[in-house]
């Protein structure tokens, strides 16, 4: 068995997130309560009491998604007594979820994490104001169709392929008006369903290069340490370790596509059989479902009862 653990994006945030971790494990009590020294700020209170728009803020709704991440993480290995490095080939995270699998690993302390990720969401906020971009879900294109809708619909603006989610799913980004035009040419190109989405910025595309400048300072001032597993990065969808590596890969990231298909496909390729989804939602595992060319065992842990389960299997 080859085992791989993955950490979701942003769209798993929802108020009540977590709660169950706080009150059932100490292990997890104190990575929230790191999580909130570390901000300055009450993050478990908006988890849990909302409200739901100022959880989905991106400064938010990234640190947020991190931190139930790694108690999930952390109690795991407290309550079956083991590392992470003892029962994962590799690490891998769908856009923010790549720091909450770095932090996983010891890469960053959990602190750090969450005042990167906090900047992360304040940087890719302040880089386009809000309106003048977007993005959009195109379904039942593939990768090579969706990249030449979005190249078709730029017209001299912003519109790019920003997510590779498999299983005809593919998200693009840019100015509005070239989203826009996109989600038109998208139809005519057989796209079963098109329609933007509820961002407030559009992430993974050039415009988000005024992020990309600050999260290079901010990342230079963190030290990043080898992750005791690999990551899978989302900007080369193959392994990483090297820290230097990281670090410029993690800025390249905020304006890079998320290529996550390509990322299943080549832990496919390296054996992974088994897939421990960690976190907020089971988004990344209807993903997989869709991506995988044979049929991996597939399963989310985010609750108490999904602990309890996994630790008698793992």
């Amino acid at each position: 068995m080859s085992r791989a653990f993955i950490f979701p994006g942003q769209g798993s945030q929802a108020v009540g997130m977590g709660r169950e971790l706080y009150e059932a494990f100490a292990t997890a009590r104190e990575v929230f309560e790191e999580v909130n020294e570390a901000l300055g700020q009450n993050l478990t209170r908006l988890m849990w009491e909302g409200p739901q728009e100022d959880l989905t803020l991106t400064e938010n709704a990234q640190p947020a998604i991190m931190a139930v991440s790694l108690a999930v993480v952390r109690t795991l290995e407290k309550e079956g007594g083991f590392r992470l490095a003892d029962k994962a080939a590799f690490v891998a995270g769908h856009s923010l979820g790549e720091y909450s699998a770095l932090a996983a690993a010891g890469a960053f302390s959990v602190a750090d994490t969450a005042r990167l990720l906090k900047r992360r969401g304040q940087a890719m906020q302040r880089a386009v104001p809000v309106g003048v971009g977007a993005m959009a879900a195109l379904l039942g294109l593939d990768y090579d169709a969706a990249a030449e809708v979005a190249k078709e619909a730029a017209q001299g603006e912003v519109c790019e392929a920003a997510n590779d989610n498999g299983g005809g799913q593919v998200v693009v980004s840019g100015t509005r008006a070239a989203v826009e035009r996109a989600i038109e040419i998208a139809k005519g190109k057989g796209a079963k369903r098109s329609m933007l989405l509820p961002v407030s910025a559009p992430f993974h595309c050039a415009l988000m290069q005024p992020a990309a400048d600050e999260m290079a300072d901010a990342l230079a001032d963190v030290e990043i340490r080898t992750p005791s597993v690999p990551l899978v990065a989302n900007v080369t969808a193959s392994r990483v370790a090297d820290p230097a590596t990281i670090r410029d890969l993690l800025v390249k990231q905020v304006t890079g596509m998320v290529r996550w298909r390509e990322s299943v496909l080549y832990m496919e390729e390296q054996g992974v059989t088994h897939y421990v989804e960690t976190g907020a939602g089971k988004a990344l595992a209807g993903m997989i479902k869709r991506i995988a060319q044979q049929s991996p065992e597939i399963v989310s842990v985010g609750t108490p009862a999904d602990i309890e389960a996994i630790l008698k299997t793992i």
